[in-house]
Parts: C-alpha cells; sequence; structure tokens
C-alpha cells in the first residue's frame, strides 16, 4: 500500500518543480542561507501541489489509464487504491501546502492558490481542449518560477520567464507527439484530444517552439539588463542551443519524450549538459561579470 501511495504521489517529476529555484539562480543569491531555505520551503510547497494535482488527475483518468499500455498499471487503474481515498489524500496535501505557501508570504500564497486551479481545471477542463491543454501546461512552469521570484521579493527579466514558457512548451509539444506513437490507432480512446493533433502539426510546433526559445534566450543572454550586468552570459547560449537540439533529436530519432523527467535524468549528453550550464550561471553570477 505504501508503495502505491509512493507511485501516486510521483516523487520523480518533482524534478519539474525546480524551475521554483531559477529566481534564487538568476538573483545570484544562492550563497545566502535565507535565500535558499526560503526558495526550497517553496520547492516543497508545489511538490506537494504537484502531487495533490497528480492524485486528483489519476482519480478521473482511472477508466481512461486502463486503455493505456503504461499507465493501466497506476495504482487507482489497477484497482489498488480507491479514487475516494486518493481525493482525501490529494485535499490533506493541498491544504498542507497552502498554509506553508501562506507562512512564507502572501504573494506566494497568491501564486499557490492559481498554480492550484490551473492544475485542477486542466484535469477537469484544459487537457481536452487542442492547444489549450498546452498553454496550460506551460502557465503551470511559469507560475512555478514566478513562485521562485515572489518568495524572494524580486523581480527578474520578463525574457526569462518566457523562455521558462516557450520550454515548458517545447516539452508538452514532444509528450503529446510521444503519446501519438505509442498509443497509435488508440491514441483518441485514452486521450480523447489527440485526435485533434497529428504528427505534422506537433513537429511543426517543435520547430516552430524551439527557435523561438533558442532566440529568445539568446536576446536575454545579450541584451538583457541582466546580461549588461553579466557579459559572461552569452557563453551559456550554445549550452542551451545544444540541449534543445538534444531533446528534439530524442523526440524525433528515438521517439522518447513521453516522460520529460526522466529523459533529462537518463540520458547522459543532456543532463550533463543542463548542469554544465547550471555550473556555468552560477560561476557567472558569483564572479559579477
Amino acid at each position: 500500500m505504501l508503495a502505491d501511495w509512493l507511485l501516486l504521489l510521483r516523487p520523480r517529476q518533482w524534478t519539474k518543480n525546480l524551475v521554483v529555484f531559477a529566481g534564487l539562480l538568476f538573483t545570484g543569491r544562492f550563497s545566502q542561507f535565507h535565500a535558499f531555505t526560503v526558495t526550497l520551503a517553496a520547492f516543497a510547497v508545489f511538490c506537494l501541489l504537484s502531487s495533490a494535482g497528480y492524485l486528483v488527475n489519476d482519480a478521473i483518468d482511472a477508466e481512461q489509464d486502463r486503455k493505456h499500455p503504461a499507465k493501466c498499471r497506476r495504482p487507482i487503474a489497477a484497482r489498488r487504491i480507491r479514487p475516494g481515498a486518493a481525493i482525501g489524500m490529494a485535499m490533506v496535501l493541498a491544504g498542507l501546502a497552502l498554509g506553508a505557501a501562506g507562512m512564507l508570504g502572501r504573494l506566494l500564497l497568491f501564486v499557490a492558490l492559481a498554480y492550484l486551479a490551473v492544475t485542477l481545471t486542466y484535469s477537469l477542463y484544459w487537457k481536452h481542449q487542442v492547444i489549450l491543454d498546452l498553454l496550460a501546461i506551460a502557465g503551470g512552469f511559469l507560475l512555478r518560477a514566478l513562485a521562485g521570484t515572489v518568495v524572494l521579493g524580486v523581480v527578474t527579466s520578463s525574457w526569462l520567464f518566457v523562455c521558462v514558457f516557450l520550454l515548458a512548451l517545447l516539452l508538452g509539444l514532444g509528450k503529446r507527439r510521444h503519446e501519438l506513437f505509442m498509443l497509435e490507432g488508440k491514441a483518441s480512446s485514452h486521450r480523447p484530444v489527440l485526435q485533434e493533433y497529428g504528427r505534422p502539426f506537433l513537429d511543426q510546433g517543435l520547430a516552430m517552439t524551439s527557435a523561438s526559445a533558442i532566440v529568445t534566450y539568446a536576446v536575454y543572454a545579450i541584451s538583457s539588463p541582466t546580461a549588461a550586468a553579466h557579459s559572461w552570459l552569452v557563453f551559456t547560449v550554445p549550452l542551451v542551443m545544444y540541449a534543445i537540439l538534444r531533446y528534439l533529436y530524442l523526440v524525433f530519432h528515438r521517439d522518447l519524450g513521453g516522460s520529460p523527467e526522466e529523459l533529462f535524468l537518463k540520458d547522459r549528453p543532456l543532463y550533463l549538459t543542463i548542469a554544465l550550464w547550471a555550473l556555468s550561471v552560477v560561476y557567472i553570477f558569483t564572479s559579477h561579470h
């Protein structure tokens, strides 16, 4: 039973909440103990909220998940945990998260409430709407990034938020493409909105979004106020370009992308590039170039 609950909470997907640390990273305050601890607390808040969202989503999608080759093994779909129990646990987790967010600050509480609203409405409505489902996913990442700034009481570049939004949209498109590949003719029976998508549309969306993300980050690293204060930030642009191209390679040539968080952890060139990018940003912001 404990193992089933852990599966429902999906701790592996908490890596998505690392976006919360973007504010800490791009303000150069990661060496300040208070800034790090409040950001870590905000990260924990969003881990609880995201797990609550997964519980609700799995309870709602149990019937559709039974038609999926992998998701049919999820505890609710496999009838090992009742949907009502999952909903009850989701309410407990959401209550704890919102209580902690309120203690960290009113603005963080507002962002947490907005994220919870997006997550719940996604499970109930947005995921059934073509294109809007992808924008809702990207909006969730944007709220994570915003949480990391409001908890610190700082304002970061709008270019950075656009980068986060575009990268999240890119992951969403890759996930939809992988679902079409995995489910083939049964895609619409598992997720009805998939019948509105097709490979040509998703492939064009991936190309457009990846190009936009690279250009946006390049503009941020070259001509933003942050770049003016840290001129060496431009040298991180090739790392971002490689990481995005590597992701596209995995999506197009290996038909991966269904679980981005696992992809980032299992593909050595990808996670080493991301680690090198993060270390480079830390060095640049601490050395005041």
